[in-house]
């Protein structure tokens, strides 16, 4: 594998491993003592970030199927359904955590960098398949 390539799973890693469950545990913190806000923006930010939040957990319930239940083969239909519910709830959250990044809110950064976050993992899990 090239340097390139090798950083670039590399970045996604840390992003998707380290990033997202940093994240995760820090807004909904920030959420539950901050919650008073109840604008537009603030309210796209929650859903934003309920949608990365979301996506996290399929990702962790697809890690507990695969160790407890029964491992997925290469290129396994559901492992890919998963794949892409997994990326199209992370693009959901960022375009909801993007569009509430115009107003001070407890998690007006933390849906789009969380969104990413659990981008980058489905980007690694899938390039690891």
């Amino acid at each position: 594998m090239s340097t390139s390539v090798q950083l670039t799973v590399g970045i996604l890693d840390v992003f998707g491993y380290l990033l997202s469950p940093v994240m995760l545990i820090w807004g909904w913190t920030r959420w539950v003592s901050h919650s008073k806000l109840r604008t537009v923006p603030a309210t796209l930010s929650l859903v934003g970030f309920i949608l990365a939040t979301a996506s996290a957990l399929l990702a962790v319930s697809a890690i507990v199927y695969a160790h407890v239940i029964r491992s997925f083969p290469y290129y396994d239909p559901l492992l890919m359904k998963i794949f892409g519910i997994g990326a199209l709830l992370s693009l959901g959250g960022l375009a909801l955590g993007i569009g509430g990044i115009w107003r001070t809110s407890p998690l007006r950064w933390h849906a789009p960098v969380s969104a990413v976050a659990t981008l980058a993992f489905w980007g690694a899990a899938a390039m690891g398949e």
